[in-house]
C-alpha cells in the first residue's frame, strides 16, 4: 500500500499545502514549529479518523478557519483509493472512501494500515495503565473488526453500569437484578477480550524480543507480560467479589479495563531502571513488532511514520534501526527531522528512492 498524495486545508499549521510523495521514502525537515509533526498527523488521521496528538477535533482546525480538510490519495491492490476525512466547528467529522461516507469510524479501522512512533510513545512507559491497553487495542483492532466492536460495547456497558451504580447511591436503592443483566453482558464481552488480549500477546512476545534484541545489539534482556484479574479468577465472580465495593465506590472496580502490560528489562520496570536511550530502544522495538503482527494478520504492509526518532539516540542504534528498515520487508516511510544534513546521511544509507521536502 502506498499513499500517493496529501492534500492538506486549514490543518492545524497549514492554510494550503499539498504533497505529490515518494513511493519509498519521504522526509519532512525544518525547524519545530514549522509543521513536521503535524503531516505526519495528518497521514495518521486519514487511517484513525483521529489525530494521534491531539484527540479533541476542533483544536486541529486552523486557528483562522471554520473547518478542515486532508485528502489522500493510496494505491492499495493495484486500485486507487481516495480517502476524506473533513470536520466543521461542532459538526461531527466525516471520513469518506472514493466519495462515499462511513456510517460508522469503526467500519474504517485497519483499512489503511499504519504504525507511528514519536516521542509522545513515551506516554507508554511513564503513564498509567489505559495508555498500555490502548496500545494493546490498537494493534488488535487494526486486523481484527469484531474485537473493535466488542470494546465499543463493553465501553458503552461500563459507562451504564457505572451510571447505576451512582443511582443506586443518589437515591439510596438497590435492584441487583438490573445490575446483574450488565454483569451477564460485561462477562460475555469482557471474557473475549481477555482471551484475545492473551492470545495477541504471546504472539507478540517474541516479535518484540526479536526487535529489541536487533536494536540493542542482544545486550539487554527484555520481557512483556500481560496482567488481567481475569487470569485468576472469571470476570462473572469477580463481580459478585466486588458487589459491596462497587456500591460503596459508585464505579466498576473489576473487569478487562483494569488490564496492563508490565514492560521490564533485566527484570525490572522500564520506566524506574531504563536509562533514556533503553527506554528509546523499547518503545521504537514494541512498534516495529507493531508493524510485523499488523502485516503478518492483514497481508498489506502498513505505512511507517517516524516523527524525530533519531534524537537522543546514539550513533550505533541509529545506524541498528536503519539496518531494520533498509529491508524488503518495510514499505513507504515518512520521517521528520529537524536536522536536513543528518536526514539526507540517514536516508542515503537506506538505498532507497527518496524525497525530502523543507518546511
Amino acid at each position: 500500500m502506498i499513499l500517493k498524495s496529501l492534500s492538506l486545508i486549514n490543518y492545524k499549521n497549514f492554510d494550503s499545502r499539498s504533497f505529490e510523495l515518494d513511493t519509498k521514502i519521504n522526509c519532512f525537515v525544518g525547524d519545530n514549529g514549522m509543521g513536521k509533526t503535524n503531516v505526519l498527523d495528518a497521514i495518521y488521521h486519514l487511517s484513525f479518523g483521529k489525530s494521534y496528538f491531539n484527540p479533541i477535533t476542533s483544536q486541529n482546525i486552523n486557528h483562522e478557519a471554520d473547518f478542515f480538510v486532508i485528502e489522500g490519495l493510496y494505491r492499495k491492490n493495484e486500485r486507487d483509493e481516495k480517502v476524506i476525512v473533513s470536520a466543521k466547528r461542532n459538526q461531527k467529522k466525516l471520513i469518506k472512501r472514493n466519495g462515499k461516507a462511513y456510517e460508522r469510524l469503526a467500519e474504517h479501522i485497519g483499512f489503511l494500515p499504519l504504525v507511528i512512533i514519536s516521542p509522545a510513545d513515551r506516554d507508554l512507559i511513564i503513564e498509567g495503565s489505559s495508555t498500555r491497553r490502548k496500545f494493546i487495542d490498537g494493534v488488535i483492532s487494526q486486523s481484527d473488526n469484531a474485537y473493535l466492536n466488542d470494546l465499543i460495547s463493553y465501553g458503552k456497558i461500563l459507562s451504564q453500569r457505572n451510571a447505576l451504580l451512582k443511582y443506586f447511591a443518589a437515591n439510596r436503592t438497590y435492584d441487583p437484578t438490573t445490575l446483574g443483566v450488565y454483569n451477564e453482558q460485561m462477562t460475555a464481552l469482557g471474557t473475549r477480550i481477555f482471551k484475545k488480549r492473551n492470545a495477541f500477546v504471546e504472539e507478540f512476545k517474541p516479535i518484540f524480543q526479536e526487535r529489541y534484541t536487533a536494536i540493542s545489539g542482544g545486550r539487554e534482556h527484555v520481557q512483556l507480560k500481560y496482567k488481567s484479574q481475569l487470569s485468576d479468577v472469571p470476570l462473572d465472580q469477580l463481580f459478585e467479589q466486588a458487589q459491596q465495593k462497587d456500591r460503596t465506590l459508585q464505579y466498576t472496580t473489576v473487569g478487562t479495563h483494569k488490564d496492563d502490560l508490565a514492560l521490564k528489562i533485566e527484570g525490572h520496570t522500564v520506566k524506574k531502571f531504563g536509562s533514556q536511550g533503553q527506554q528509546k530502544s523499547f518503545l521504537i522495538a514494541l512498534k516495529l513488532a507493531q508493524f510485523d503482527f499488523i502485516k503478518n494478520q492483514s497481508g498489506t504492509t502498513p505505512l511507517l511514520l517516524l516523527d524525530d526518532i533519531f534524537d537522543k539516540l546514539d550513533e550505533k542504534r541509529v545506524a541498528q534501526i536503519i539496518k531494520l528498515v533498509n529491508n524488503a520487508n518495510f514499505g513507504q516511510l515518512f520521517i521528520t527531522d529537524t536536522h536536513p544534513e543528518r536526514t539526507e546521511a540517514i536516508v542515503k544509507e537506506i538505498h532507497q528512492s527518496y524525497k525530502i521536502f523543507k518546511l
